[in-house]
């Protein structure tokens, strides 16, 4: 095996500690299709989305800062920045889904349902059906979940990618510098899908029908947990 081949080996080696080690990278993902009942296609399409946006904000940094002439030590610092700035609003996000899906449990306590068929909701209490119009409130409250958790990940930083790109690049090799991103953001992605899959799988043999009505919150508070780990390096 020579030099190029153990140097890319290297390099997958890294995205797939790098992502795996985070658990920021894929439990949200997890937590959240479960909350929300989402398909394993809608699932995997949101966990790829947030990962493409999670590489390409650092390669985008990366290029700019190279452009403007910082050296990788100030990338690095403002990689920081952008660190701690997606730990709090992963923490914020999670703290305000994790209220919200209090109050959601606690109006189910009072029996109180919503079911959505087609372009109608059926609320039901007790023997009493009421009918109301459907307004759309699912249709929002997935794209805010979805475009919330996206920002953080394009606020994320991808450590090793900037010193795996900037390196080659900055002497000029475009090709290795090319070659080094894109396969590591390829691997990054793909062992987010797998992990999020491999996940879903055993959750879907755990026996919690009895916290069904806690989903929403337990998943934001899952969520918050991953932002106060990323603050405090845990």
């Amino acid at each position: 095996m020579d030099a190029t081949s153990i140097g890319l080996l290297g390099v997958a080696g890294v995205a797939v500690v790098h992502t795996a080690a985070g658990p920021d990278h894929w439990l949200p993902f997890i937590m959240l299709a479960r909350a929300r009942g989402w398909s394993r296609a809608r699932t995997f399409a949101v966990t790829a989305a947030c990962g493409i946006g999670h590489v390409a904000s650092s390669l985008l940094l990366g290029v700019g800062g190279l452009a403007l002439g910082y050296e990788i030590a100030h990338l690095a610092g403002i990689e920081e920045i952008r660190g701690d700035l997606a730990a709090w609003a992963l923490l914020a996000f999670g703290l305000a889904y994790t209220v919200w899906g209090v109050r959601r449990g606690l109006r189910r306590r009072h029996a109180i349902e919503v079911h959505a068929h087609g372009d109608h909701v059926h609320v039901h209490r007790h023997a009493i059906h009421l009918h109301a119009h459907r307004h759309d409130h699912g249709w929002k409250q997935q794209q805010t979940t979805f475009w919330s958790l996206f920002l953080v990940f394009v606020l994320g930083p991808c450590e090793p990618l900037i010193p795996l790109f900037m390196v080659p690049l900055g002497e000029g090799r475009l090709a290795a510098a090319w070659t080094m991103a894109a396969l590591f953001s390829v691997v990054t992605i793909a062992t987010m899908l797998v992990l999020v899959g491999v996940a879903l799988a055993g959750m879907q043999r755990l026996p919690v029908r009895g916290l069904e009505r806690w989903s929403h919150a337990l998943a934001g508070a899952v969520v918050a947990s991953c932002g106060v780990a990323m603050l405090f390096g845990l």
